[in-house]
């Protein structure tokens, strides 16, 4: 009977060994150089935005009201003004069956503590019979990245989609509502070369200033990141006129890509606005999955999670490392239900707000959480498993 105990117990220590060490597995450490770990809210407050069918606006190119908030509400911008901050978020209505197939607008929303929102009833960027009208109907005005100049200008670089080619469009404002439209981003650029080939997402590099998030200048110029499946770069003096940069050969210059085996294995796509630091230019992107034996079998196959990759802060195209794994990736019901169940967190507006950084992400293409980042209060990143 002794012998029976003492082998048990034996047994249950190395039980134990084992759970230790599996668990230790699990645990996500992020570098000197990374933003994070960001930590969701009590349940309450998430999601801080879902669909509302009550939000009636109406369509001059349609000729009658429309929800068109009342299907799918996600992929958020953020900035703080007047010490608020506000989103701009994408809204998709009833008008088609399939992401990409209805009509998207963006809305308003604003909050004093960044978790509790009041929106406006109508969206403020939206396709009109304006000058845009042939890239932004019927499919909409989709996912913006939004910053904002020293001097208060605010900057949106939204997807132009009218069904046909994605293009990045970019409008400026001085109070987030009334929005003055400037076109494609690529429209001049070496005559027009890149102006039908499809490009969105774009990360234009800021910095802190006083404890403000402003777009910055490096050499004199401003600088983005751009891309869906690779990672590109662009110039601009203006904001408004942006040229790629590309190889000797007059091919767009990749400076990061997707990697077999990892969590980015199918797309490397940019996220929010960059932010330059001491330690280099930190680029927050959504890594895409591939399914089969080219994805990262540790995570779902073509679920969306976000990385973050760091370049020198010197010259924007110098590429120096990313992480291995995502630092925030689909857990809580809400991310893996909706438009896309594989699992979404898909990142695209962060604001610095009162010492933190509130990172705002769409959650499967159908609501928009909020997670923070508390330098002074350090926290883990997502799990790995």
């Amino acid at each position: 009977m002794r012998t029976i105990v003492f082998v048990n117990i034996f047994l249950c220590l190395i039980g134990l060994s084992f759970c230790g060490a599996a668990q230790q597995d699990s645990i996500n450490r992020l570098p000197n150089w990374a933003f994070g770990g960001f930590v969701r809210p009590k349940s309450t407050i998430n999601p801080v935005i879902s669909p509302k069918a009550t939000s009636l606006f109406y369509d001059s190119l349609l000729g009658k009201n429309i929800g068109w908030e009342s299907n799918d509400t996600f992929n958020p911008a953020a900035v703080v003004i007047n010490g608020k901050v506000v989103l701009l978020y994408r809204a998709e209505d009833k008008s088609g069956i399939g992401i990409g197939f209805r009509t998207s607008r963006l809305g308003y929303a604003e909050s004093s503590d960044g978790l509790h929102f009041q929106r406006s009833k109508t969206p403020v960027l939206y396709p009109a019979n304006d000058s845009q009208k042939q890239y932004e109907w019927p499919g909409g005005c989709e996912d913006p990245r939004l910053a904002v100049t020293s001097n208060g200008t605010y900057v949106v670089f939204y997807t132009q989609w009218n069904r046909d080619v994605p293009r990045l469009g970019v409008a400026t404002s001085k109070d987030l509502k009334h929005w003055t439209k400037h076109g494609p981003i690529f429209e001049d650029a070496y005559n027009g070369k890149f102006l039908n080939i499809p490009h969105k997402s774009a990360s234009i590099v800021t910095q802190l200033v006083n404890n403000k998030q402003v777009i910055a200048k490096i050499k004199g110029k401003y600088w983005m990141y751009w891309g869906e499946l690779h990672v590109y770069a662009a110039i601009s003096t203006n904001l408004v006129d942006w040229q790629p940069l590309l190889n000797a050969d007059g091919t767009l210059k990749e400076l990061m890509s997707p990697r077999k085996g990892y969590f980015d294995s199918e797309l490397t796509e940019c996220g929010p606005p960059a932010i330059l630091t001491s330690k280099g230019i930190v680029l927050l992107y959504n890594g895409k999955n591939k399914s089969g034996v080219d994805g990262d079998r540790r995570f779902n196959e073509n679920s969306y999670c976000a990385g973050q990759a760091l370049f020198q802060n010197d010259d924007p195209t110098a590429f120096i490392t990313r992480l291995d794994v995502p630092f925030l990736r689909p857990r809580e019901t809400f991310e893996k239900s909706g438009q896309y169940v594989n699992g979404t967190v898909f990142i695209e507006g962060m604001a610095y707000f009162h010492h933190k950084w509130f990172l705002y992400y769409g959650c499967a293409d159908s609501r928009v959480a909020v997670a923070v980042y508390n330098p002074a209060k350090l926290a883990l990143p997502d799990p790995i498993y």
